[in-house]
């Protein structure tokens, strides 16, 4: 990483759009068989199957076709599949997902700290996404239908980074101080939401999902977990308790913040940081909050 500090300030607080550094563009045609010649057809090919499929309401621009084609390694069927699970998921939720706009969450996202981004991507220039679950977490004030908002409204804003959308992204579940009071908040149903949207409704690529200093209470909230947890998730799952030793194999410790033994300051900033930035992709957000199915 020698461009590491001019790389660090374009990630802190903002979405990086519209570019892929050059060695991203080499990953891309690597790993997603993207190339000019693939790309072109694949987004014609996508766009009249979009247009043969009227129960599906979305933009058809190239910028929103390729978010779900470099999730599906360009192949417009797949793509189109991910578009109806999508739309699937969101017809299901739409209590939470329809018509969600970033006015509904703020004061929550502004003063509750369960979700948050690290201002640095990691060694593989990937976004870390961090939940606390644990302690932090007070779901009389933010309860799991706020989490989840909040969570999908970050996962709309980052499908906006060309980076994100060939890199993917990193998840780590922070259990610290985790008491009764989160673990009965975290119901089956919760559950099953947040692991459907991940696995079936998700259009960037998640490559890890950490769960780091879980107490032993953590095993109830695993068994309400694990029953929704398919082949392709589980072997992307890592368990490290508070052996951050653990959690280096996969993160560098020169990416992490003291939080995780890492060599960068202790997190000191949150959602407030991080809002602004969402306010200003207002507008992308508010598109995607009528996206989906046509008839809800």
């Amino acid at each position: 990483m020698s461009n590491m500090s001019t790389a660090n300030s374009e990630e802190a607080f903002n979405i990086r759009i519209g570019y892929l550094r050059p060695e991203t563009v080499e990953l891309a045609k690597n790993e997603l068989r993207e190339t000019p010649e693939t790309k072109e057809n694949a987004i014609k090919e996508l766009r009249q199957l979009l247009q043969a499929s009227p129960d599906l309401h979305y933009k058809d621009d190239d910028e929103f076709l390729i978010i779900f084609l470099r999730t599906c390694h360009f192949y417009p069927q797949s793509a189109l599949e991910k578009m109806k699970s999508v739309a699937a998921f969101r017809k299901e939720n739409a209590n939470l997902l329809h018509g969600l706009v970033i006015e509904q969450i703020k004061e929550k996202f502004l003063n509750s700290n369960v979700i948050n981004i690290l201002k640095n991507c990691d060694q593989h220039g990937r976004r870390v996404l961090i939940v606390n679950c644990g302690e932090t977490w007070n779901p009389s004030y933010v309860n799991t239908d706020d989490v989840f908002r909040i969570l999908y409204l970050v996962h709309i804003a980052a499908q906006l980074e060309p980076e994100t959308q060939v890199r993917g992204a990193v998840v780590i579940m922070d259990f610290e101080g985790l008491s009764m009071k989160q673990v009965t908040a975290l119901t089956p149903s919760f559950s099953k939401r947040l692991l459907t949207f991940i696995q079936d409704a998700m259009p960037i690529r998640l490559k890890e999902l950490h769960f780091v200093k879980q107490p032993f209470i953590f095993k109830l909230v695993w068994s309400l977990f694990k029953p929704f947890v398919r082949e392709k998730l589980n072997k992307r799952i890592h368990f490290h308790g508070s052996d951050m030793k653990s959690l280096h194999k996969f993160l560098s410790p020169e990416i992490l913040p003291e939080n995780y033994k890492g060599q960068l300051p202790k997190i000191d900033y949150t959602g407030t940081q991080w809002l602004p930035i969402l306010e200003k992709h207002e507008e992308f957000v508010n598109e995607w909050a009528e996206m989906g199915p046509t008839k809800w």
